[in-house]
């Protein structure tokens, strides 16, 4: 019995010590929001007032003060991020990782994001403000490196604290531009249905531009399987520890249409979730200066934000920026490509992959006139001809760090757009709006021509010195909008209107969202920043139930179950809302799923379709495909002396669905809530461990919104009928310049990236359920409701 006691005795003791020993190593890891710190560099006393989200106020008596205290908080909260964001470009994920990455390594290391950063530092102006303020942002970071906490998540993988430096600003910036990029997934795909069933199948696909119908207004023998390339692509993208950013809403309100005569602007930019959540807030203050702003984890200037005198944000142009070119090897000189001068040889570069658990890969990448081969840096790529990638990122001057700060520093309206010419990619929509009344939309991007004999949507001729001839278009030639007479701007990553005749190619949303925008906000004179806030969070869909309408026509009556009927009753009701509580979008979905998969695998299998899947073009061609009675993809090739008929099709899959959903859920059709399919996890890297996922990830929640509805919280398709949400609104911000000291906003989980401060989660609950929370600007209100952490000089 003493024995007994003794041993209890021993591990209550061992059980109290690692409690206090977690304890103590909770209060030590928290981040600092007060007291007092030294700083090198800095002139003059800077303070930062961290407010009640945890958002840093930081009141400096020069910019240079105030980016070297911004790089130090931003690292305080932000580090492993910045650690994670750096490393994907130049291929650095299996250092952290090890071999599960080196596909993903592989692949961005073979773009040559890195050696693009590096030419452009080397021509940057080391005597511009852009280069001298970033370079003290910098020096922010690497002195909280030098004394600052080390995050959990460098212990938990046994990570070395290296130099931030200015490449990895530029490599961050590269990696943000590819993830906007669509061509990589889909132009593959559409040459093989092209190449595998012939251009009959293309049509339903509208390259023609003919899908986009609610377009954004202008005012002023094959040698390898080419959908292979597009599912290798894809499935690096959805397996990256780092978001991809997806899509983005914005509109812009001028002061006819507002209630209180001044511009309202809102901004919610769709990124894949993650945790931390992709944007950093901070507040700066210097007596010439003040910007309230968003800023990538590891970069010095927001790329969205607003200040008294005005306010931009983003969505994606989706415009095609990347061609992909099947190239000729010389048949006696496998060094040598063929091109319309002649052969020429092969650039070859070494890239070298440093592997955690492994000896070091060493990769060779060749190169052509047109860019890197895909080959070479894909896995599981069949045949031998080769596939470059031509990307206008790293094929133009790269003068990113100056067009953001242009942005962030902008005097004026015209001023700001100098400021968006200097991005050659990503394409953007940059939307503006200012104290003054004006409201812009303006596009980014160095946009070209083809000859009129090239498709960009499919891979080109590398060899016959037409396929890639560009005419580079000058800025003034991107599809824009100052001020226009109907007195509203929005952009849904829809297609833009053509501009003398040419309608630029890309990779455009379908028409849902951006036709709901223009709804609600054509009618109305009268918007305040409340009721923008309520349409931020509209969960609704003009286009889906007209789509239900059309497949409820072919229905037949006499073959439907009670439970069927019920479903089509509920379908019959819908107005397109997707509230937590509704059933009408789990039995649509549900449909629209069995209804593609019907429809497209039996031609495409089952891979070649869960690829068309993650495209847009599976969006694109739901609403006129679903109602065209003579499309080639009705009929299942699988069965023999028999063709299959739109209506066959329909009803096969409605009866699937019905069963699939009676399976999941329960025979009761009006217990088949979207609460119960539609969820959402923030998950970070080491949440994936399942002893790990309670202290990293944030979640599950029950949310409500869709795929392509104004809360675009977005999800793919599978078998299990379960939504699992993986991206949405990044933030959603509402600026109101007659009243900008109280201008809203709100993150999907919380400021700080360490997960022992109390700003890691605070703001999820909010975020799904709709609300908001102020951008603070007044300084009273600012030292009233903040702790205060002073940086003072080292002597």
């Amino acid at each position: 019995m003493k024995i007994l006691k003794k041993v209890l005795l021993a591990v209550l003791s061992l059980i109290l010590i690692v409690v206090l020993a977690l304890v103590l190593y909770y209060f030590y890891a928290k981040p600092t929001y007060e007291g007092e710190q030294k700083l090198k560099n800095i002139q003059k006393e800077t303070t930062v007032y961290f407010d009640d989200f945890g958002v840093p106020h930081i009141y400096a008596n020069s910019q240079k003060d105030a980016m070297i205290a911004l790089g130090y908080v931003h690292a305080q909260d932000r580090l492993w991020q910045m650690e994670l964001l750096r490393r994907i470009a130049p291929g650095r994920l299996s250092e952290m990782f090890g071999s599960k990455l080196v596909k993903t390594d592989q692949f961005f290391a073979g773009l040559g994001i890195d050696e693009n950063s590096e030419n452009a530092i080397a021509q940057l102006d080391k005597k511009s403000e852009a280069y001298q303020l970033g370079m003290a942002y910098i020096d922010g970071i690497n002195q909280y490196m030098e004394e600052g906490k080390t995050p959990v998540e460098f212990q938990v993988l046994g990570l070395k604290k290296d130099k931030f430096t200015l490449k990895d600003v530029y490599n961050i910036f590269g990696y943000m531009a590819f993830s906007f990029a669509m061509a990589q997934k889909t132009d593959p795909l559409l040459t093989d249905i092209r190449n595998k069933l012939g251009p009959e199948y293309l049509k339903d696909f509208g390259l023609d531009g003919s899908l986009g119908i609610t377009q954004i207004k202008n005012f002023d023998g094959r040698a390898i399987e080419y959908a292979e390339i597009s599912k290798a692509v894809a499935s690096l993208l959805d397996n990256s520890p780092v978001p991809a950013f997806i899509g983005s809403n914005s509109w812009v309100i001028a002061p006819e249409k507002t209630k209180n005569g001044k511009v309202i602007f809102a901004n919610d930019p769709h990124i894949a979730f993650s945790q931390p959540c992709t944007w950093y807030e901070a507040h700066l203050v210097v007596p010439d200066y003040e910007i309230y702003g968003y800023y990538l984890a590891g970069t010095p200037f927001p790329l969205l934000a607003h200040n008294r005198e005005y306010a931009y944000g983003l969505t994606m142009f989706e415009n095609d920026d990347l061609d992909l070119f099947q190239e000729e090897t010389n048949p006696n000189n496998q060094n040598q490509y063929k091109s319309a001068t002649g052969f020429q040889n092969f650039t070859i570069r070494q890239e070298t992959i440093k592997i955690k658990d492994s000896s070091d890969l060493v990769l060779e990448v060749r190169e052509t006139q047109h860019g890197p081969i895909v080959n070479d840096v894909l896995d599981g790529i069949k045949g031998t001809k080769p596939v470059a990638m031509s990307w206008i990122y790293t094929q133009q001057k790269n003068q990113i760090l100056e067009a953001v700060f242009a942005l962030s520093h902008a005097s004026n309206l015209e001023n700001f757009r100098n400021g968006v010419a200097l991005i050659a990619a990503p394409g953007l929509n940059i939307m503006y709006g200012d104290a003054k009344g004006n409201i812009a939309w303006n596009t980014s991007g160095k946009l070209y021509k083809l000859d009129k004999s090239v498709n960009p949507n499919f891979i080109m001729n590398g060899a016959n010195g037409i396929d890639d001839q560009k005419e580079f278009l000058d800025f003034s030639k991107n599809p824009h909008a100052i001020n226009p007479s109907w007195n509203y701007i929005y952009s849904a990553n829809n297609q833009p209107e053509a501009v003398e005749g040419y309608l630029y190619p890309g990779y455009y949303l379908p028409q849902d969202r951006a036709k709901r925008i223009s709804e609600l906000l054509q009618p109305k004179s009268d918007w305040t920043k409340e009721k923008v806030e309520k349409m931020m969070n509209d969960n609704t869909s003009s286009i889906a139930p007209s789509i239900a309408a059309n497949l409820i026509m072919v229905l037949d009556a006499k073959t439907l179950s009670e439970n069927e009927k019920q479903a089509v009753s509920i379908l019959k009701r819908w107005k397109g809302s997707n509230n937590l509580n509704d059933s009408a979008p789990t039995i649509y979905q549900k449909w629209i799923y069995h209804y593609l998969k019907n429809t497209f695998q039996d031609e495409l299998g089952e891979t070649d379709f869960n690829m068309l899947l993650s495209t847009h073009s599976a969006k694109q061609i739901i609403e006129a495909q679903s109602k065209n009675e003579n499309s080639i993809w009705w009929d299942d090739v699988a069965t023999k002396n028999k063709k299959e008929t739109r209506t066959e099709i329909l009803n096969k899959s409605f009866h699937e669905a019905m069963k699939a959903l009676e399976n999941q859920l329960g025979k009761e059709v009006t217990t088949w809530t979207w609460n119960r399919v539609h969820t959402l996890e923030h998950q970070h890297p080491l949440g994936q461990v399942a002893a790990l996922r309670a202290v990293f990830n944030v979640g599950s929640f029950e949310v409500p919104g869709s795929t392509e509805v104004i809360n675009n919280l977005f999800f793919s398709f599978t078998n299990t009928g379960e939504y699992q949400v993986k991206g949405g609104p990044s933030t959603r911000r509402v600026i109101d310049f007659s009243d900008i000291e109280n201008s809203m906003s709100i993150l999907p989980t919380g400021q700080s990236g360490n997960p022992f401060s109390k700003h890691y989660s605070d703001q999820a609950e909010m975020y799904n359920t709709g609300k908001f929370r102020k951008m603070k600007m007044n300084e009273e209100e600012i030292i009233r409701t903040s702790t205060k952490l002073v940086f003072v000089p080292m002597n």
